[in-house]
């Protein structure tokens, strides 16, 4: 399977001919989609979904397909009917060739003033590919390779070491990024590297990893 990072949350992942992005939002590329067969989308925030890339996408493709909770699916699934698919935790469903296992509930908590909105995870086959969305979820099977926030408004590194810690994935890739500056760009790499207990890396936008 190969990886490709695109800008912020957004990731592609191509097996046998077939490509699944998930969370093409505002910060990312505007092509970001383009190409795909499904889509995943963890929650409603404007990094994560944006219609204009889900229009572009599904356009670009008839036969491909979106996968998302609830909150999301209500705001498209007129626009593409037949082609929005509800799920949330516990789910397993198959999407261009891809084995998904939906993990999580909820978003995590920005301020306790502001209400939490649903957030959901995907695992993808078997574990070779977790992204949480905004979300420090741990699955219930061993993970390969962790998409990992590492810049919000809603967590700072220590949880973020910790949550590698827990988690145990063979390595982990950064997302969430945007928000990061190349100036703490460095610190991040060597608080994580040094104390995650796990492979981490970083990869830029556009570059490719085999998983």
């Amino acid at each position: 399977m190969k990886l490709t990072k695109k800008s912020h949350a957004c990731v592609r992942l191509d097996k046998d001919g077939r490509t699944l992005v998930i969370d093409p939002g505002g910060f990312s590329e505007e092509d970001a989609a383009l190409g795909a067969d499904a889509i995943l989308i963890t929650h409603e925030h404007p990094d994560h979904f944006d219609e204009f890339r889900l229009r572009a996408a599904m356009e670009n493709n008839p036969a491909a397909r979106i996968w998302t909770l609830r909150s999301v699916a209500d705001r498209i699934a007129a626009a593409f009917p037949g082609r929005v698919h509800t799920v949330g935790h516990g789910d397993t469903f198959t999407a261009a060739g891809f084995d998904v296992q939906v993990h999580g509930e909820l978003h995590a908590v920005i301020h306790p003033d502001i209400p939490r909105i649903t957030n959901v995870g995907y695992l993808v086959d078997g574990g070779r590919v977790f992204h949480p969305g905004d979300a420090l979820t741990v699955p219930d099977r061993p993970v390969q390779t962790l998409m990992l926030p590492v810049m919000a408004p809603w967590n700072k590194i220590s949880e973020v070491i910790d949550y590698v810690r827990e988690v145990k994935p063979q390595r982990a890739y950064d997302v969430h990024d945007a928000l990061l500056t190349d100036l703490a760009r460095p610190i991040y790499d060597r608080q994580i590297g040094a104390l995650g207990g796990t492979d981490h890396q970083r990869l830029t936008p556009g570059a490719c990893a085999e998983v």
